[in-house]
């Protein structure tokens, strides 16, 4: 097989990805480059061949209620092209969303100055996460010395494990936070971004600051269905050690989960819930 031949047969199963009829290399693969595979709404993909309208509006209909890869369809034993070129986007997506970092200008846009853990690298962060939780001695000075103390609501930013999480849901869902807690009258901490952080590192900051409730927005471990996925971690009176179930969950924070506008409302309002009963995770009753 020659060059020029394998060129065609990648182009071709590009183009059935992007959900083309034919392989037009000046419609679905401009300049000879390949579009971002992950992109392609899989909900509205038909991949399962020879179905009657009727079985195709029903097979749709069921995708549109799911993450889920229903009805890939196969060639044989093996999957389909565009099936393993798009497992295989997913994947990748999932891999950049935990080795890259959050960009500059992203944190610039929010006002949002960097502190990081006692991890040195991202190789470190990944293989030791007591060091994600934790923040050196000097590290913890200057943030007590430039940060407002003894907030009533701390919040601020982390990489977690997904550095997409927090560019695709930070500009929308910090300000949502911050305007709902606006009128509270409650003292609000100075909004900053921990890099290399774990959850814990939570506890670490409230102890540092003297945060009364400590919320921190952490990206999560992607998956191939989104690697967009924010939660927020939100814990009353935190201290290193403290039980998990102390701690407050809002998850699934992304434009095809809870939209981040939303969550931030809620999450305001869960702030001054926490605070009025001094409590959080299994401890905060309604």
């Amino acid at each position: 097989m020659t060059e020029t031949e394998l060129m065609e047969i990648v182009k071709k199963a590009v183009a059935q990805v992007c959900g083309a009829n034919e392989a037009v290399p000046g419609k679905c693969v401009p300049g000879g480059e390949v579009p971002d595979l992950s992109a392609v709404d899989l909900q509205k993909l038909l991949l399962i061949p020879n179905l009657t309208p009727e079985q195709a509006a029903e097979y749709l209909r069921m995708k549109a209620r799911t993450a889920a890869r229903l009805g890939v369809w196969r060639s044989g034993p093996r999957p389909m092209t565009q099936t393993l070129l798009r497992f295989r986007a997913d994947h990748a997506c999932a891999m950049d969303a935990v080795f890259d970092d959050v960009h500059e200008e992203v944190l610039e846009r929010n006002h949002l100055k960097t502190y990081q853990t006692s991890c040195k690298s991202k190789d470190e962060y990944l293989t030791r996460p007591d060091l994600g939780r934790i923040f050196d001695d000097d590290m913890a000075a200057e943030i007590k010395k430039e940060c407002t103390s003894d907030p009533d609501v701390q919040i601020f930013v982390s990489d977690g494990l997904s550095s997409t999480a927090v560019e695709a849901n930070i500009d929308e869902v910090l300000p949502a936070i911050l305007n709902g807690l606006k009128s509270s009258g409650l003292k609000i901490g100075t909004p900053f971004f921990v890099k290399y952080g774990r959850v814990g590192a939570e506890d670490s900051i409230a102890k540092i600051l003297n945060a009364k409730v400590t919320v921190v927005l952490l990206g999560e471990r992607p998956g191939l269905a989104s690697a967009e996925s924010l939660s927020a971690y939100c814990v009353y009176g935190g201290y290193p050690g403290i039980p998990e179930a102390n701690r407050t969950v809002v998850s699934n924070i992304h434009k095809a989960g809870t939209p981040p506008v939303e969550a931030g409302a809620f999450i305001a309002e869960l702030c001054q819930k926490m605070y009025q009963k001094k409590a959080s995770g299994l401890d905060l009753k309604d």
